[in-house]
Formats: structure tokens, C-alpha cells, sequence
């Protein structure tokens, strides 16, 4: 699958993206006082653009990750619909509570929570990309899938991604479909693996504090 190519830059457009967000929530972190509980808030809608300009990642990377696109694009645009209704990533996951639905299958939190891990393997796959000599992209996405999905998936699918991985494109072809050399690659993919930190420590902070936890 190739990056439409009205889209020159995608992993420029998903860096600078949740560069935007970690932006949003350090300023607003900032801020707070200690008499003001609750200052930060991450809005749904930007939240849900910057999580579909991630998901043309998944295709292209051939079968292997196709679970994870599909389940991933459901997850997102369900995101963006909620986001009509629920400004903001904290008032979804109360609304959700309230209604005692968190954890049932199609809930805002819980697809919030699934759309999280796939942020994350992307930032694992980069991180190994970067670290890894060779044009072979089989150890780096098989260390991201077993880190984060495959605590989360039964003997079948973990079996099905493992023969997929045989037929993942090379380092070179990847970035091809990216548009991008390998220099240009690694700086979007830094960026994004520092953008999505505090991110992420700002949406397990609404679970946790919440007595969600992370693990289902």
C-alpha cells in the first residue's frame, strides 16, 4: 500500500501532529495550580485527526499488520465520531463510566484504549528501526508486535502475524512508500517517538486515575 501522494510528507504531517498534542498537554500542564484539579484537556477532535494520519503506517506494512489497520481505522473513526459529541478525551471516558459501558466491546474508552496501544506499537517499531543495522524490517516489527499486541492476542493471531511477517517490505521499500530518504525518515520518526511520550502519559493518567487500569 502507498501513501496517496497528495500526501508528500505523511510522517512529517503525524510528527508535527502529535507534536501538537504533547505541545497542548505540557502548556496546559504548566499552567495548573494546585487549586485547579483537572486543567488539562486534550480535545477529542485533533486528537482523532492525529491518530488517522498514523493509520496508512499499517497497510503499509503489508499482511502481517492487517488486524491492526482494520481494527485500528474502526477504533479512530469511531474517535472522530464521538469527538462530535465529546469535546474532550476526559468527558468521553466519564461519560463511559457513568454509564458503566467502559469496558464492553465498542465503548468509547475501550476503543480509546485499543487506538493507544497502536500508537504505541508504531513508536516501538520506530524506536527499533532506528537502533536496527540492515534493510530487514522483520526484527524491528516483530519486537514492536510481541511488546505490545501480542500480551493481548490468542495463540491463533499471534501465529497468523508471525507467517506475515515473512512477507513485510524491506527498510528501503518502506520508505519509498513514505516518500522519504533515510535521514528525513529517522528525524520524523524521533520526533514522534518524543511527541507521543507525554501523550500517552497523559491518557494512562486518565485510566489510572480512574481505577481503569491498562491491561484489558
Amino acid at each position: 500500500m502507498a501513501i496517496n501522494r497528495d500526501d508528500q510528507n505523511p510522517l512529517r504531517k503525524i510528527s508535527e501532529a502529535f507534536i501538537g498534542l504533547a505541545n497542548t498537554v505540557k502548556n496546559n500542564s504548566n499552567s495548573q495550580t494546585p487549586d485547579q484539579e483537572d486543567v488539562v484537556q486534550l480535545e477529542t477532535a485533533p486528537f482523532s485527526h492525529a491518530c488517522s494520519l498514523v493509520s496508512p503506517l499499517f497497510g503499509c506494512l503489508g499482511i502481517a499488520f492487517k488486524f491492526a489497520e482494520i481494527d485500528y481505522v474502526a477504533k479512530v473513526r469511531d474517535l472522530g465520531e464521538a469527538s462530535q459529541s465529546l469535546g474532550t478525551l476526559q468527558l468521553m471516558i466519564d461519560r463511559d463510566v457513568e454509564a458503566n459501558c467502559v469496558r464492553k466491546a465498542g465503548s468509547h474508552t475501550r476503543n480509546l484504549l485499543r487506538v493507544k496501544r497502536g500508537l504505541d506499537m508504531v513508536r516501538v517499531l520506530f524506536e527499533q528501526i532506528i537502533a536496527t543495522e540492515g534493510n530487514s524490517l522483520k526484527n524491528p516489527a516483530s519486537t514492536a508486535y510481541a511488546q505490545v499486541f501480542a500480551p493481548h492476542h490468542g495463540w491463533a493471531i499471534r501465529k497468523a502475524v508471525a507467517a506475515g511477517m515473512y512477507a513485510l517490505p524491506t527498510k528501503a521499500q518502506l520508505l519509498r512508500k513514505l516518500n522519504e530518504d533515510e535521514t528525513s525518515a529517522r528525524i520524523q520518526m524521533q520526533n514522534y517517538i518524543a511527541a507521543l511520550a507525554p501523550v500517552v502519559t497523559y491518557i494512562n493518567e486518565l485510566f489510572l486515575s480512574r481505577g481503569l487500569g491498562l491491561d484489558w
